[in-house]
């Protein structure tokens, strides 16, 4: 379990994590991560090393950006042979009720996730609300909350497991949502919506998907 009451300005964390042969962990916060005002901004680094057969999920509380926020956050993942990796994130654009949507100065999350050593999945999200239209199209196009959610194990099928995708998501209203094949095998999950609550539900709902997956 990992707590913060939020990151401030000037924060840079480091995290990294070495997994063992055959280890398991699941990685949480306790609370919506909160970004707060900012002049100079933040940064989290996490770097994760998976051992052979070793299972890792991170599925964080959404991020709240408020005003003037700018943040940035890397994750460099190394996986072995026979690894498990679940990985999501929720966006909010920031405190609505208070005005302040899409009022942060800048957000970005880049992973990195490698495959005995090579490069196999890049994702990076960013949003400079000033220099992009974040209503246009190609963008939230109307939506104000979005999530993403990466899985890759060797022994999934994936055609299957993104027809379960789309039968479990196709009942939730108010969302947009697509579901892709990686490069390995694996699949990238992409959701648009109006509530953070929401969209973290639906990832710890396909995490309960895949966690069923691994049992069999």
């Amino acid at each position: 379990m990992s707590s913060s009451p939020g990151i401030l300005d000037g924060d840079e964390y480091q995290i990294k994590i070495d997994l063992e042969e055959d280890c398991s962990l699941q990685l949480q916060t306790q609370s919506y991560q909160r970004l707060f005002d900012m002049k100079k901004g933040a940064s989290q680094t996490m770097e994760v090393h998976m051992g052979k057969r070793s299972s890792f999920c991170y599925l964080p509380h959404p991020s709240v950006p408020h005003k003037s926020s700018d943040f940035v956050a890397t994750n460099n993942i190394y996986l072995s042979e026979g690894c498990s990796l679940t990985l999501g994130e929720v966006l909010t654009c920031g405190r609505k009720l208070n005005g302040e949507e899409f009022a942060f100065t800048k957000y970005q999350n880049l992973a990195k996730i490698f495959l005995n050593g090579r490069l196999v999945v890049k994702e990076n999200l960013l949003i400079i609300p000033s220099k992009i239209n974040v209503k246009s199209i190609g963008q939230l196009e109307g939506f104000t909350h979005q999530a993403s959610l990466i899985y890759i194990k060797e022994t999934i099928i994936v055609n299957e497991l993104i027809a379960e995708i789309n039968d479990r998501l196709s009942v939730e209203e108010n969302i947009c949502f697509g579901v892709s094949a990686l490069p390995v095998n694996g699949v990238i999950v992409r959701l648009l919506g109006y509530k953070a609550e929401q969209l973290y539900n639906c990832l710890q709902s396909l995490n309960n998907l895949f966690s069923l997956k691994q049992l069999v």
